[in-house]
């Protein structure tokens, strides 16, 4: 075995070992950046690469747009094809911002005023892209999609509007196309380049942000007919007056990886490190739900995406943990490229057909399932009768750390 596989193996038990504990087969697919733009177009991407700027060397510019209808389609079919333990196909948590900035109204103001617009406003200037709020709605009524609370946008208000009226070239570069980030890693001042939507580096900055996040979930509750339960932070990176914030506006989870990145004040682009834990509970009483499984293909070209994240399941439910699947929005994007949405498809077809083979106990839930499940075990642990919808106690908690 390579020392790379070595480290892996070590790597994928070890973030298992502390959380909640289940003995059923519980698989969480968390998909995050629905909803907000990314590359505009490919006449966007042919312009950035005349300009010298190296956007195909980074795959959120080859390959990540606003979704588009044939992107929904075709994930929906994917999903519906196969079926858990209880006749339910695979769900996938869309993590979506609810909006995204208004360039028109931006501009008219000369830079100094911040507009955006709900991101049902923005697919309207899109050419494909007509059906997509219908197909929300449609993803929803039959289980295959479930949004969850993103941001509002996924964007560092601030930060941005800060370099647009200092000139900032390529923020404004990016700002010709309707776009805010061209995550090249070329202008390395702005960090995450504006993507970090909840970092704040001042007391002013965090008023601003909560009322950013405030009006973002109420929009969410407007446009999704529902209230989002669970959140996860644009670049894992938040503090606890975001987890307050949330907390007073209906959130009960809050999803991420292991490691979460705490902006401190005063201070530009530095971070603390906080660990977490499927299970762990915060000062208001939400439950942190952490990925321990990665299905990326996009972002791992090369290689084979379905044996890895078959491993990782097989990780987690050896510890008696939920399988936590990370697989963001652009694994899935064929607007700009549409032999990435079929290939991925056709990975992803794949793996939901190998963990309902190998598996055939499981149970495919949404994010804010898992949250209700890890915050009430006792109601939330199901009778092993196929079919059944009757639930007894037996979910125990694990080692807290």
């Amino acid at each position: 075995m390579s020392l790379r596989a070595i480290k892996s193996l070590i790597t994928r038990n070890l973030i298992n070992i502390p959380g909640r504990r289940t003995k059923r087969k519980l698989v969480i697919i968390e998909s995050d950046d629905w909803g907000g733009v990314r590359m505009a177009s490919k006449d966007a991407y042919n312009y950035f690469l005349t300009k010298g700027l190296p956007v195909d060397k980074c795959p959120y510019n080859s390959y990540d747009a606003l979704e588009c209808n044939e992107d929904l389609e075709s994930l929906f079919e994917v999903l519906g094809s196969v079926k858990d333990f209880n006749g339910n196909p695979a769900v996938l948590t869309a993590n979506a911002v609810m909006a995204n900035p208004d360039f028109e109204k931006i501009r008219e103001s000369g830079f100094q005023k911040y507009y955006y617009e709900p991101f049902t406003k923005t697919l309207e200037r899109y050419p494909s892209h007509d059906r997509v709020y219908n197909l929300y709605k449609k993803g929803i009524n039959e289980k295959l999609f479930k949004p969850q609370f993103h941001g509002r946008e996924h964007l560092n208000v601030a930060h941005w509007m800060r370099a647009l009226q200092a000139g900032d070239t390529y923020a404004h570069m990016a700002f010709k196309w309707n776009m805010f980030s061209l995550h090249t890693g070329i202008n390395s001042s702005c960090r995450s380049e504006y993507l970090d939507a909840f970092a704040v580096e001042s007391l002013e900055e965090q008023l601003q942000l909560r009322a950013i996040v405030a009006s973002g979930l109420e929009l969410f509750r407007q446009l999704m007919s529902y209230q989002s339960r669970t959140c996860i932070a644009p670049c894992y990176t938040w503090n606890s007056d975001v987890e307050e914030v949330l907390s007073e506006h209906g959130v009960r989870a809050l999803q991420g990886i292991i490691i979460q990145w705490v902006p401190v004040y005063g201070t530009e682009g530095l971070h603390q490190k906080q660990y977490h834990y499927t299970g762990q509970r915060n000062q208001q009483t939400q439950r942190y739900l952490v990925r321990n499984c990665f299905f990326e293909p996009t972002l791992t070209n090369g290689t084979d995406p379905v044996p890895d994240c078959l491993a990782r399941i097989q990780s987690a439910f050896a510890w008696h943990r939920p399988a936590i699947i990370s697989t963001h929005r652009l694994n899935y994007m064929g607007f700009l490229n549409p032999s990435n949405r079929a290939q991925n498809l056709n990975h992803l077809k794949r793996l939901l057909f190998a963990i309902t083979t190998r598996w055939p106990d499981v149970e495919f839930l949404s994010s804010d399932q898992l949250g209700d499940i890890v915050s009430y075990p006792k109601l939330f642990v199901k009778q092993l009768t196929k079919g059944s919808h009757q639930y007894q106690s037996g979910i125990n908690r694990g080692p807290l750390i």
